[in-house]
């Protein structure tokens, strides 16, 4: 968000329309004020999280301006350190988390911790739930992590996620079995900053309010497609149309990243033939979903955005910017490429998987991409992570739209800070309806909460919803406070394409 967009999330998105609601119908409309992050029952939920003997797991989150190694090119980015994708943090599900970060940019900044039912006041969107993180200032975030899985912290603030402001986050579950020899933490991202651009001469350049990556505006000026993109390349120049997504991203970038690694001087993962290994994707990036292989194997999910899934066996995944996936594989005897296509787009991240001496093919792109692709929405949840079935109390309905000229991202027509928030009341069943007028897919990101798909049951936080599509999910209002609803293409988000799920009583 740019600082007028922060600075106006509450007025403009929260107070001004309390009374308002967006496409909302079903007996239990909500009445009163807003729960804030700042409110009683917030710390109360918080307190009952809390157990006697708890394990408290610290950390500590320094962004600043750094020199990262991508392989063989230096780049002058902002990150939390020298390495991309900042520090692994892992806990346990019921376990404290204590992290507090130094803010050593130039700009403000924030926290937050991508797909977590933790408490509002903890959420890291600057002037919703926090004020933001002021340079040379200090900020501890300390909450409970109620569930097991694979999820992600990023900066919340401008384009900041499309530095190098993220970094994994896994809770692990003491429970589960761990049938595997090995655990591979794989992240994916487009990569701009420190080869001629930043993200927010980008933004610039689609139209959006110049904004430094603390932001200081949010408006939309016109622009149409052809604008100039990174290295000079011409944005018309790639179609970025994908069979599967339609309109599959608005920014050609010039690295697409494995572990933090470009293709030329890839991370190798090593193991023996025969063992078993669970790998946990993550796609950082900020305008591009990664079709994924491992060369000469299938692939078995277990898990999306934290929550297990009927197992299914694929070729190859297709995950969404916000979305996560564990799979396991069980590794045949040679060297294979695990290959991450920009969806839509050219170019690609890659790693290579070792389990023999020997070399890649020449043309190390897997045959896997094109034979079965599974979508997130393909997939069904495992039954006892299934919401109890009930009939709903409260109806949403979500319709997204845009514009290239002017650039403008919407929800039910309207531009964030100018869109009214979606009202619920604690001890709710909300069923929403989220339908793409758009010819280009959005991953939806609700904070805060999991929701499931009502057809299937699924559990996620992000949903690709692709272009003139449906998608109807139901969550239970049993964590009060003021919670994000928006599209993880951080450019659409900047342009607009937020809301407020907003708690009253």
């Amino acid at each position: 968000m740019g600082e007028l967009t922060r600075r106006s999330f509450l007025l403009g998105s929260l107070l001004a329309g309390a009374g308002v609601l967006a496409a909302c119908s079903g007996a239990g409309a909500p009445t009163g004020a807003p729960v804030t992050a700042s409110s009683a029952a917030v710390r109360r939920l918080e307190q009952q999280r809390r157990t006697a003997g708890q394990q408290v797991v610290s950390a500590r989150l320094t962004p600043r301006p750094v020199e990262v190694d991508l392989g063989g090119r230096i780049v002058s980015t902002w990150g939390y350190d020298q390495n991309l994708p900042g520090p692994l943090l892992r806990a346990r599900a019921g376990d404290l988390l204590r992290v507090e970060v130094d803010n050593q940019l130039p700009a403000q900044t924030s926290v937050h911790w991508h797909g977590l039912a933790l408490s509002n006041d903890m959420d890291g969107v600057p002037g919703l739930t926090q004020d933001p993180i002021a340079p040379g200032s200090r900020f501890t975030y300390e909450f409970t992590v109620p569930d097991a899985g694979t999820y992600f912290y990023h900066s919340h603030s401008g384009l900041q996620l499309d530095r190098g402001l993220y970094g994994a986050l896994v809770i692990d579950d003491p429970n589960e079995p761990g049938d595997y020899e090995h655990e591979w933490i794989v992240v994916l991202d487009d990569w701009l900053d420190g080869t001629g651009r930043t993200p927010d001469d980008v933004a610039r350049e689609l139209g959006i309010g110049a904004a430094p990556s603390g932001g200081d505006g949010a408006g939309m000026g016109g622009m149409d497609h052809g604008a100039m993109g990174m290295d000079g390349m011409d944005m018309g120049e790639e179609s970025m149309l994908s069979p599967l997504l339609g309109g599959a991203g608005d920014v050609s970038y010039p690295h697409y990243l494995l572990g933090g690694r470009i293709p030329d001087d890839p991370m190798v993962f090593t193991a023996a033939p025969g063992q078993r290994v669970r790998i946990r994707f993550v796609n950082a990036g900020a305008d591009t979903a990664f079709r994924v292989a491992l060369g000469g194997h299938r692939m078995t999910v277990t898990h999306t955005d934290g929550f297990p899934v009927v197992p299914q066996d694929t070729d190859a995944l297709l995950i969404g910017m916000g979305e996560r996936f564990d799979v396991l594989v069980t590794l045949g005897d040679g060297v294979f490429p695990l290959f991450a296509q920009a969806e839509g787009k050219t170019g690609h991240g890659q790693a290579i998987v070792r389990t023999a001496a020997g070399e890649l093919p020449p043309q190390p792109r897997p045959d896997e991409l094109d034979r079965r692709v599974l979508l997130g929405t393909d997939l069904a949840s495992r039954d006892h992570v299934r919401l109890p079935e009930q009939d709903h109390d409260l109806y949403h309905s979500v319709d997204m739209g845009g514009t290239m000229s002017p650039y403008r991202w919407t929800l039910n027509g309207r531009a964030h800070p100018d869109i009214p928030p979606l009202n619920v009341a604690e001890g709710q069943r909300v069923r929403m309806r989220m339908r793409n007028m758009s010819d280009m897919f959005h991953p939806m990101h609700l904070h805060g909460h999991t929701f499931a798909l009502a057809d299937t049951g699924l559990r996620k936080d992000t949903v690709t919803v692709g272009p003139m599509r449906t998608v109807e999910i139901e969550f239970d209002t049993d964590n009060p406070g003021q919670w994000a609803l928006h599209c993880h293409n951080a450019y659409h988000q900047e342009a607009g394409m937020m809301t407020t799920v907003s708690y009253l009583a």
